[in-house]
């Protein structure tokens, strides 16, 4: 059987805490120039394939070699809401993962992409609207997303001292 033709895209914005990444890897609506056509994500484009179970990996800059999670083993999580494609990575003690988690620590992270095969897609010009995708891979970036509105965030569980429970109870 031969592979599917995986196609990638990429966007921005991520957010980091301890081990844990956070954000979007796609998001809905926003059109994004991909070389000679534009091309925007429609609301419900991943249901399908999120209900199906497909066993979705999470990469570094799309390379197969440098697995951070999966989710048939629960260390990444994906569901669809009305802004994007969000998604929680705990990152493997790797190199890799030791490495993304610093520069995600330091904000030196480019954002979020994603690979799939497009299911259901409609053109109008030179714009094409991806109705329905076959999710494969969601990957962190380390250079420069297509999709620069997706993001991601390192997650940190913060001790609660005297001093942070007066400050959570100010705000």
């Amino acid at each position: 059987m031969a592979a599917p033709n995986i196609e990638h895209r990429m966007a921005t914005g991520l957010q980091a805490s301890g081990r844990t990444l956070t954000g979007y890897a796609a998001v809905f609506n926003a059109d994004t120039r991909v070389g000679d056509f534009i091309e925007r994500i429609a609301p419900g484009a991943f249901i399908r394939s999120l209900e199906s179970g497909r066993d979705v990996l999470a990469l570094a800059d799309h390379d197969p070699k440098t697995v951070l999670g999966r989710t048939s083993s629960g260390t990444l999580a994906l569901s669809e809401d009305s802004h994007g494609l969000a998604f929680t990575l705990t990152l493997p003690d790797t190199t890799a993962g030791r490495d993304l988690a610093a520069l995600a620590a330091r904000g030196d992270l480019g954002g979020m992409s994603f690979g799939f095969v497009p299911a259901d897609e409609v053109w109008t010009g030179d714009t094409r609207e991806l109705r329905e995708v076959e999710l494969h891979e969601v990957c962190v970036v380390q250079s420069w997303p297509a999709y620069p509105q997706t993001s991601v965030a390192l997650r940190m569980k913060q001790a609660r001292t005297p001093a942070r429970m007066w400050l959570e109870t100010c705000k």
